[in-house]
Formats: structure tokens, sequence, C-alpha cells
């Protein structure tokens, strides 16, 4: 047996909040992208704070931090759709985190409700909104699933420390 791995333990606090970043980085997640509609036209925000809550009935959630700029887009959207980005797609994402209007010269399709819809995700979900909670610097919104799609193939678009890779299937 090696010696042990070098541990940071430390109680969370305003001091200290590079290190919680950190310590959250540490969970491999997906990267998605949420979209909604706007006066602005379409808005978009990658988001990797997502996850299904319920099958019956079909709720999932995200959490969009209050201090982005693109916050009060969302928070006032009655929907908005999910999509799980492909391994393809990092372009798309290194976009969208730079500018919230990047979809704006693609003429993205628009869901009967109005949202851009992002083709050649690995999985998108069209939600009505449900409700939002407090979560500190962040909202929870929960969203009911109104329509979903997925593909049969293709490697996710990871984020694990600060950085996107990929998550290839065996």
């Amino acid at each position: 047996m090696g010696a042990a791995p070098e541990v940071t333990r430390f109680a969370p606090d305003a001091g200290n909040t590079r290190l919680l970043r950190d310590a959250f980085g540490r969970f491999a997640t997906g990267v998605t992208v949420v979209t909604c509609g706007s006066d602005a036209g379409p808005v978009a925000i990658t988001a990797n704070s997502f996850t299904s809550v319920s099958l019956d009935p079909a709720l999932v959630l995200w959490s969009p931090a209050r201090a982005s700029r693109r916050f009060a887009h969302f928070d006032r959207a009655e929907h908005f759709a999910i999509h799980v980005l492909a391994a393809e797609q990092a372009p798309l994402c290194w976009a969208i985190a730079e500018d919230a209007h990047a979809l704006r010269g693609e003429a993205p399709r628009l869901s009967p409700e109005g949202v851009p819809l992002i083709d050649g995700c690995l999985a998108r979900f069209e939600c009505r909104r449900k409700a939002v909670y407090d979560g500190g610097d962040h909202a929870i919104m929960l969203g009911h699933v109104l329509r979903a799609e997925l593909r049969e193939d293709g490697d996710a678009l990871a984020f694990f420390r600060g950085r996107i890779g990929v998550f290839a299937a065996e």
C-alpha cells in the first residue's frame, strides 16, 4: 500500500469559497446548456448543476447563480429547455459561456412555447417552470418536463476540476 493521498480539510466560510468551489469541482458532471426566450432574442447559459428529480411526474432541476447577468431572463421564464451536450458540442459550450446571446445568429428552432432548441444534443428536456426555491447565492429551478428527446449514441461532454473533457462510453 502506498502513502495516503494528501487531503485538505476545512469548514466552509466566506473566506475560503475558492477552496469550496474546488471541492465541488471534484464531482464530475455532464455539461448542459439551458435556453429560454426573451425580448432580446434567445438566451442561453451553460450549467452543470442539473439533475433528475422525479419520474412521475417528470421533474428536473438546475441552479443558476443569482449574480449572473443572465439570471433575470431565466427567473422570468415560464418555459426553458435543458440540453445535455455531446462531446462534439464543446465549441458551442464555450461560445455560450462567453455570450448569453450566442444562439442569436444561429436562428434556432423554437419549441411551441417559443424556447430556443439546440439540435445534436445527447438529450433535451423541454420544461415548464414548476417552482423556484432559494438556494443561497443560486436559485433552485424545478421544471416539469413537457417533452424529452435523446440520441441513441454519442460521447458526453463532461466537467471536472474546472475543465471540460469527454466521457466516452465503452
